[in-house]
């Protein structure tokens, strides 16, 4: 039976479950049982419990609590609203217990079997380890396709964990390894001879390891998987016939990083409610960001940044779509895990998010643009996908990141059918971003501007002149050369446009009007329909 603290619980709620309203006095109080109480139990020894305060609400809670306090628990869970809790605040405050607030409308036996999950884990061994190998796999595949070659992940007692895709450019240690699941006895003493694990242990990072022909092993590029002091196993690579690239040992450190992550989580045997997606709660709200942070070692307090990534219509409604995500979510997870350790990487809206935290202000978004780069890049080379990413603006700290949510995803939109351009930042594209909102609560608005909406309903041919010259930014002979027409027709029918709707294409507010009735109108007419 494990311990663990509040923030480990509330990590694993799901959003808007329940709020911890008032920490306990030691945040890091230890909780090695659970209590179920009602209003008529008597006094109980509540010391290291986590506490169900059921059936009583409000002040009516008020004796039950003072019965629980003679040996106060960590934390204490009550539905209810905060301001039905002012006395019972007080009086937990004294005692240096927390108070978590239940939703009215949410399950006791969801949040007692969270509970038992984390307290009283059940035997999820083999439930773990499935998704322990699975996320190994993924990991040594999306390696191998970004160094172009072969991948096994070890233990530390260099039994096989995960390998790549076998092929025929494996050596005689590889195919050996990977029949018997571990590497073979006279191979890993010809490695130690070589003084390739000294030199793993030494070094914390990528090693290299010279071919021996006459052993039948070829180049090897490996690096040790840390927790702490501790070593958890290794990562090997073994070159295929292309060599290794320049960039292998950033690549192989930010592989590094994620499988020991994988590896800590499965030596502390957490409950599989830890492989949900944490990205919804770090951008839910401060609370709930915080209490994650902590459970998770992530610096809070620093400043942070979220990316998101997508991927191009005909690619996101692919038959392959959901499999291509996954993949990109995993090259983004090493190329992230490489720049820094602590970032998360997950699904979000139907997307990929990435969140870093513990940045340095100086320089920061340059780095985020470097590392929103380089997994576009690896993605369109190695996945066939052509994603695009928005960076929101750097927050101050990382439970403030919920407030630049709807901003990146306002970017990303933006991202999405740029031409130029692949990653959206707010200094490229805030004017971009202001006038998708007008045009969105445009949409939203009942009314129109009678004369031009008609004219755009029923003379596609004047529509589309009159979209290419405001494309052309009233440039009658750019739009002419865009459409492929004499620049007088193109002004004759931007006179006619005028003229049919009293409208002053010069005058800015005119044009603003235009502007927003030509954007709902191109949205419902895609370029590919044709010119008239």
């Amino acid at each position: 039976m494990g311990a663990l603290t509040v923030d480990d619980i509330l990590s694993d709620l799901p959003v808007g479950f329940a709020s911890l309203t008032l920490r306990p006095t030691l945040p890091e109080s230890a909780i090695d049982r659970f209590l179920i109480l009602d209003s008529d139990d008597g006094p109980t020894d509540a010391d290291s419990a986590f506490v169900l305060l059921i059936g009583v609400r409000g002040r009516a809670a008020l004796p039950a609590l003072r019965r629980l306090l003679d040996n106060p628990p960590p934390v204490v869970a009550i539905k209810g609203a905060r301001e039905d809790f002012v006395d019972a605040e007080e009086l937990l405050r004294a005692a240096g217990t927390g108070l978590l607030l239940v939703d009215p409308g949410a399950d006791w036996d969801r949040l007692l079997s969270i509970a038992k999950d984390r307290i009283q884990p059940r035997t999820y061994q083999s439930e773990v380890l499935t998704l322990l190998e699975e996320d190994l796999f993924a990991i040594a595949q999306t390696t191998a396709r970004l160094t172009s070659s072969h991948v096994v992940i070890e233990d530390a007692a260099n039994k096989v964990l995960a390998y790549s895709t076998v092929t025929n450019d494996i050596d005689e240690l590889r195919k050996a390894s990977i029949l018997a699941r571990r590497g073979p006895r006279k191979y890993e003493l010809l490695l130690k001879d070589l003084g390739a694990y000294r030199e793993l242990h030494r070094a914390r990072g990528p090693v290299r390891v010279p071919a021996r022909p006459q052993d039948g092993l070829r180049e090897r590029m490996a690096v040790a998987l840390f927790a702490g002091e501790r070593i958890m196993g290794y990562i090997w690579l073994q070159e295929t016939g292309e060599g290794f690239g320049p960039d292998i040992g950033y690549v192989l450190s930010g592989a590094a990083a994620r499988a020991s992550a994988e590896l800590i989580r499965y030596r502390n045997q957490q409950s599989v409610h830890m492989q949900e997606d944490r990205i919804a709660r770090l951008l839910s709200g401060p609370a709930e960001a915080a209490a994650s942070a902590r459970s998770e070692k992530i610096p809070a307090d620093r400043p942070a940044a979220l990316l998101l990534l997508g991927l191009p219509g005909p690619e996101s409604q692919a038959d392959d779509a959901a499999l291509k995500h996954g993949e990109l979510a995993n090259l983004a997870s090493i190329h992230a895990a490489a720049y820094k350790a602590s970032a998360v990487v997950g699904q979000y809206k139907g997307g990929t998010a990435v969140i870093v935290p513990g940045l340095q202000t100086a320089g920061a978004e340059a780095g985020l643009r470097a590392l929103a780069e380089a997994i576009i890049r690896d993605a369109g080379r190695h996945l066939g996908i052509h994603p695009f990413a928005a960076i929101s603006p750097l927050v101050s700290e990382l439970t403030a990141l919920h407030s630049v949510t709807s901003t990146a995803e306002a970017l990303l939109a933006c991202a999405g059918p740029a031409e130029h351009t692949r990653v959206a930042t707010l200094d490229g594209f805030e004017g971009e971003v202001l006038f998708r909102e007008a045009a969105a609560n445009f949409r939203s608005s009942p009314f129109r501007h009678r004369k031009l909406a008609a004219l755009l309903a029923t003379d596609r041919e004047l529509a589309v002149t009159l979209q290419s010259y405001f494309d052309a930014c009233l440039d009658v002979a750019e739009a002419a050369r865009r459409l492929a027409l004499h620049k007088n027709t193109v002004y004759y029918r931007v006179s006619k446009a005028a003229r049919s709707t009293g409208l002053d294409f010069g005058n800015p507010r005119d044009a603003l009007v235009t502007l927003l009735h030509l954007e709902e109108w191109a949205a419902k007419h895609p370029k590919n329909e044709g010119n008239p």
